[in-house]
C-alpha cells in the first residue's frame, strides 16, 4: 500500500511539474525600453517595447511612491497597446514603475525599474531627473516637429487661400471698371443731342463823324 501511494505521489509530482514547466517557457519575455514621456504635474505616459514573435494580449503596470510602500496596479487585456497613461500623480514626486507583458500562458517577468519625477503646476518645461542606477528616462516632452505630409498640407492650404484671394481681388476690379464705365456714360450732358440755342442781341450803331 505504501508503495502505491509513494508511486501516485510521484505521478501527481512529475504531472503538475511538467504543466509548471510548460507554462514557464511559454511565459514571454520581459518588456524593453520602458521609457516615461509627456511628464505633467498630475500625469505622464509610460511606453515599452516586446519581442517580435510573442503573442501578447495585455499588459501590467506597477507603480509606487518612491518614498511609500503603497503600490498601484494597472492591467489591461485584450489589448496590443505598447503605451499607457498614468494619471493622478502628485506633483513634484518621485515614482518608480514596472511593466509585465501578459500572453496566453501567464505573465512576464517584470521589467527594469524606472525612476521619473513629476513637475511642478506651474512648470512649463519638463526637467530631465532620473536615477542614475536605473534606465533613463527618455523623450520628456519633447518638442513636436511637423512631419513632412503636414508641412505638406500646410504649404497646399495656403496656396489655396492665396489663389481664392488673388482671384476675388481679380473679380472685385472687373466689377468695379464695369461701374466706373456705367457712371461715365450716365454722366455724359443733354447738350450734346440738344439744338443750340441762339440769343437775340441788339444792333450795334456806328457813330460817323462830319468831316
Amino acid at each position: 500500500m505504501a508503495r502505491w501511494l509513494v508511486l501516485v505521489n510521484s505521478l501527481v509530482l512529475l504531472l503538475f511539474g511538467s504543466d509548471v514547466f510548460l507554462v514557464g517557457a511559454n511565459r514571454p519575455p520581459a518588456p524593453v525600453n520602458v521609457s516615461v514621456t509627456h511628464l505633467r504635474a498630475d500625469s505622464a505616459t509610460v511606453s515599452w517595447e516586446v519581442p517580435e514573435g510573442d503573442v501578447i494580449i495585455g499588459f501590467s503596470i506597477s507603480q509606487q511612491r518612491q518614498e511609500g510602500h503603497t503600490q498601484r496596479f494597472i492591467r489591461e487585456v485584450n489589448t496590443t497597446s505598447r503605451a499607457c497613461v498614468l494619471w493622478d500623480l502628485d506633483e513634484e514626486t518621485e515614482y518608480i514603475i514596472q511593466v509585465q507583458s501578459i500572453g496566453l500562458y501567464g505573465e512576464s517577468q517584470a521589467s527594469k525599474k524606472v525612476h521619473f519625477r513629476t513637475l511642478k503646476k506651474s512648470d512649463l518645461f519638463p526637467s530631465n531627473s532620473s536615477n542614475q542606477d536605473d534606465p533613463t528616462v527618455q523623450g520628456l516632452d519633447r518638442p513636436r516637429h511637423l512631419q513632412t505630409g503636414e508641412m505638406i498640407i500646410i504649404v497646399v492650404v495656403l496656396l489655396m487661400w492665396a489663389a481664392v484671394i488673388a482671384l476675388f481681388c481679380r473679380q472685385y476690379d472687373i466689377i468695379k471698371d464695369n461701374d466706373s464705365s456705367n457712371s461715365k456714360e450716365k454722366a455724359k450732358p443733354s447738350s450734346e443731342h440738344s439744338t443750340p440755342e441762339h440769343h437775340s442781341g441788339g444792333l450795334l450803331r456806328s457813330k460817323v463823324g462830319a468831316y
